[in-house]
């Protein structure tokens, strides 16, 4: 793994979508803020504005942005930072997102909210890297998970079912 790679931050939302493939509306990471000299921690910020799409009936006169969405938020920070812990700056790479454990939801994310969301590496060799996320509004925990994903081998390479197997096996 090389993390030898100059990086400068922030990264804005131009060099994000060097980096991920995800496009609005879906992309929900507006700016990477933080990528710690181990590798080990990235912190990324997502504007939570009145015009995302979800609000129109998530819910109509009471908005609250979906929680399977601030679990995408997180995965996408993740998905972010193994890019960086790689080195790999240079083109765009999915990250499947394979497993989802321990994910609460602790207080409705609103338009107006800053979300700060921290990645933290727990386990990353191979193909399989597991990750805890926390998503913060003004230094409050939101949202908390841990996930697991995927960099798909390069074609002709193998499959993500094999990559799957060994999330299931606890690589």
């Amino acid at each position: 793994m090389s993390t030898e790679v100059a990086i400068k931050l922030p990264l804005d939302t131009v060099a994000i979508q060097r980096i991920l493939p995800h496009r609005y509306p879906f992309l929900l990471v507006d700016r990477v803020t933080e990528f710690s000299d181990d590798g080990e921690r990235c912190v990324a910020i997502k504007n939570v504005t009145i015009n995302e799409p979800f609000f129109v009936g998530h819910f109509p006169g009471h908005p609250v942005m979906p929680g399977v969405l601030l679990l995408e938020a997180m995965a996408q920070a993740s998905a972010v930072h193994a890019r960086l812990r790689l080195g790999q700056l240079d083109r765009e790479q999915i990250v499947y997102l394979i497993a989802i454990d321990r994910a609460k939801f602790r207080k409705k994310v609103e338009p107006g909210d800053q979300l700060v969301l921290q990645s933290t590496l727990l386990r990353g060799r191979g193909r399989i890297w597991k990750f805890r996320g926390q998503a913060l509004v003004n230094g409050e925990v939101v949202a908390e998970a841990e996930y697991m994903a995927t960099l798909p081998p390069p074609e002709g390479e193998g499959s993500l079912e094999v990559a799957a197997e060994g999330a299931e096996a606890g690589a």
